[in-house]
């Protein structure tokens, strides 16, 4: 867990509800700024802040100050996966949630601070792109489903419009994977967390799926063949009818 989760994720409704659910003390021997005391919690942005002032707002100045690097585990679990789901709030306040897939390896991380992706063409309804030049404020999350794991992030994101120019090294197509790139996405990360596999339902993709019966293939292909060789000197044995 990183140093700024806390701080961003528990808001003072946040606090509430943990005081009320019992689970406060608890949470407090991990709830820390990075100044060290606890907190009671911090008020939540006033709804009618435009988007001139979200990106002048004390979460963005102290991202220049204070960062939370991912380690080499972070970075090898993002690079093993091929999808993510990301929120983003519009204009009016409504939360908006959407997966973004490609190939294995399509989101990297150029350094321990930035997430990159190339964002390719899909329904062009461009909800998380709108609700970003309003409000940069990201969440992610990587579902690792076989291995019943969790990555949360938290971060500050920028768009860049790349059909005139292509995209760069970080974030260009995939060989081979049919898709446009239309715009390549960046995200300064400022927290991250990892979630306990508790209701995680153990899911798998057809090739893992493969993966994991290619022995039991092999070992029925090796049994066919063994039956084979039986049958043929059975039948060398047996007399003609």
């Amino acid at each position: 867990m990183s140093r700024n989760y806390y701080a961003i994720a528990f808001t003072e409704p946040v606090v509430e509800a943990q005081n009320h659910y019992g689970s406060r003390r608890a949470v407090e021997r991990t709830d820390r700024t990075p100044s060290g005391p606890r907190r009671t919690g911090r008020r939540p942005a006033d709804r009618e802040t435009d988007a001139a002032s979200i990106n002048e707002s004390a979460e963005i100045k102290a991202l220049d100050q204070i960062k939370d690097p991912l380690g080499s585990a972070e970075r090898d679990f993002i690079a093993e996966q091929d999808g993510f789901y990301l929120a983003t709030v519009a204009a009016d306040g409504r939360p908006y949630v959407q997966f973004r897939g490609g190939p294995q390896g399509f989101v990297t991380t150029p350094d321990e601070h930035t997430l990159a992706w190339p964002d390719f063409r899909g329904n062009r309804q461009y909800i998380s792109t709108g609700n970003v030049a309003y409000d940069p404020r990201v969440s992610i999350i990587f579902m690792d489903y076989a291995r019943q794991a969790r990555l949360k992030i938290f971060g500050i994101a920028t768009i860049d419009d790349i059909r005139h120019r292509g995209p760069s090294a970080g974030t260009s197509g995939i060989p081979g994977y049919r898709a446009i790139v239309e715009r390549e996405v960046r995200v300064q990360i400022t927290a991250f967390d990892w979630n306990c596999p508790q209701h995680i339902t153990p899911r798998y993709t057809a090739e893992e799926v493969a993966s994991a019966v290619q022995p039991l293939r092999d070992r029925v292909d090796a049994l066919e063949a063994e039956n084979e060789v039986l049958r043929t000197r059975m039948a060398a044995l047996l007399p003609d009818s």
